[in-house]
């Protein structure tokens, strides 16, 4: 499986699952192009990226010549005439950065809402993600917001595997059933559950209670290694062996 998109609501761990299989399939010989997809832009850190090559990646969603130029219609305006399909192909080596043999690339936010689906950034970022996922060989790893707004009927059947992460409490549930209801409108099937901060065989069994019929691929643990590695800036990968370890499951269950 090596077209992985992972979402779940804010601060539930998806941002330090998806830093780790990007670091395992590196490990195992694959070329891996991280994206962040998530407006709170967490990625770089859990990879450890160096702070200025961090700040050097700018998000698709705010090169607004880029956006002009691709479209033809000037980023914000909503009702006029603009490019659905631009031309994508050569964004992800352009304006990505590499760092340990990791690929990253900003995407930034898809606007949602009435006054905001139909405008030109929106339509480059689609079709940005349709590309990523459907014409190129590399592994990618898609790290989401809580929803699956970069992500349409056309792109569904070249998703391997969306991976919703949850954590043990009732506030996980509610985002999980809406990203499960949004996956099904667009056809998108291959779903799969990963627990974090996970202490016990308790919180394991709250999470299989609600998972309702999802796969759980495996747990992630409560990790203070993590937090430290956020705080640091440190790469996850680096300084938490125990949760590597986790994710080394993980990541072999997706080998099948």
């Amino acid at each position: 499986m090596n077209k992985i998109a992972i979402t779940g609501k804010g601060g539930v761990g998806k941002t330090t699952l998806s830093s780790l299989l990007a670091y395992l399939y590196t490990e195992a010989g694959y070329t891996v192009l991280a994206v962040d997809a998530d407006p709170a832009s967490g990625l770089a850190n859990a990879l450890g990226f160096p702070a200025e090559l961090t700040a050097a990646i700018t998000p698709v969603s705010e090169m607004d010549d880029l956006i002009f130029e691709r479209t033809g219609a000037q980023p914000g305006s909503i009702g006029g005439y603009f490019k659905l399909n631009p031309q994508v192909d050569d964004i992800p080596e352009r304006f990505s950065a590499k760092h340990r043999d990791i690929r990253l690339l900003r995407m930034g936010t898809i606007k949602i809402g009435g006054t905001g689906c139909l405008c030109p950034e929106n339509a480059l970022l689609k079709a940005l993600t349709t590309h990523l996922f459907m014409r190129r060989d590399e592994v990618l790893i898609l790290d989401m917001e809580a929803g699956v707004e970069h992500l349409g009927r056309a792109t569904a059947q070249s998703v391997d595997a969306m991976i919703i992460v949850v954590e043990p409490g009732r506030r996980s549930v509610g985002v999980m059933e809406e990203i499960r209801r949004l996956a099904s409108d667009i056809g998108l099937r291959r779903l799969y559950l990963v627990g974090n901060k996970v202490r016990s065989t308790a919180d394991e069994a709250f999470i299989q209670q609600i998972a309702d019929g999802l796969p759980v691929i495996g747990y992630l643990p409560y990790d203070s290694q993590v937090i430290e590695a956020d705080l640091t800036g440190q790469a996850v990968y680096d300084i938490a062996p125990e949760t590597v370890a986790a994710a080394r499951g993980i990541w072999e269950r997706l080998q099948g």
